[in-house]
């Protein structure tokens, strides 16, 4: 039976920590997510694509091309042949492009974090790695590079190594103090530990980040989401089912249907038995 918190459990709550503070990239993270989540991939995945669509998209992408020859940095034009190549699911395709918008604007860190999550979906893990943590040498508050090298740490079995960095970025939040330049939104890091320490059914440590998430806003759903998952994870219904309309009274009309579903789940002790 299920051993952990199922995978899409998990993305949801992520993209609910990430979509509430406003990132322009989801856009295009959800897309590289729904290129993984669609199952096996080759270097040129056009699953639901028609002929004729296919056809116009390598058009597309060769009049970029041919753009490109000319101009190697002109961000139109490697815009543009990163659209197609997310349109035709080909995230090979997608690498090129986005390591270079991500080397002309680094101060656009969408770029690198989808150069990051596409190098480990096409399991470049040293290079998803690598691109991470080339944010968080600069942005080590960067809650979609943290959420993505987490993620990548639970991927490979090293849940401990996901645990530590978190850890190290709430202690780096409290020696930064009130530093404007280095702030660190320390209760979407603390949803992140919470989630970790859940997935690794460390459950009260998992309550306690929760908790934590709380101090900081008793009106914020999600660490009141988290914690109803913990407990309906355990089989604990009674203290699960108020935690959920909490949670779905406070959350935004966006995420009440899936605050539903979530709440319907059957927990895992319970189907166990």
């Amino acid at each position: 039976m299920q051993q952990k918190r199922s995978r899409w459990v998990y993305i949801m709550l992520i993209l609910m920590v990430l979509a509430l503070l406003g990132f322009s990239g989801l856009p295009l993270i959800s897309s590289i997510i729904e290129a993984n989540q669609s199952g096996s991939q080759t270097q040129n995945q056009t699953v639901g694509i028609s002929p004729e669509q296919q056809t116009q998209l390598e058009a597309e992408a060769t009049g970029y091309q041919k753009v490109l020859e000319r101009e190697p940095n002109n961000s139109n034009a490697l815009r543009g042949l990163l659209e197609v190549r997310l349109k035709q699911k080909d995230i090979q395709g997608a690498i090129e492009p986005l390591e270079k918008l991500a080397q002309i604007h680094p101060e656009q860190r969408e770029y690198s974090i989808l150069l990051a999550q596409a190098k480990q979906q096409l399991q470049d893990y040293e290079g998803a790695a690598a691109a991470y943590r080339k944010i968080l040498a600069t942005y080590p508050g960067d809650i979609q590079a943290l959420s993505g090298i987490v993620d990548l740490y639970l991927s490979q079995n090293q849940p401990q190594r996901a645990i530590g960095l978190l850890q190290d970025t709430l202690e780096q939040a409290k020696q930064n103090g009130d530093k404007p330049s280095e702030s660190i939104d320390v209760v979407s890091v603390q949803l992140l530990l919470g989630e970790v320490y859940a997935q690794q059914k460390r459950y009260d440590e998992a309550i306690a980040s929760y908790d934590r998430a709380l101090e900081a806003n008793k009106e914020d759903f999600r660490p009141i989401l988290g914690k109803a998952l913990v407990f309906q994870e355990q089989g604990k219904q009674d203290r699960a089912k108020p935690l959920f309309e909490t949670a779905h009274s406070l959350a935004p009309s966006q995420f009440k249907d899936q605050i539903g579903q979530l709440a319907s789940e059957q927990s895992p002790a319970n189907s166990e038995q």
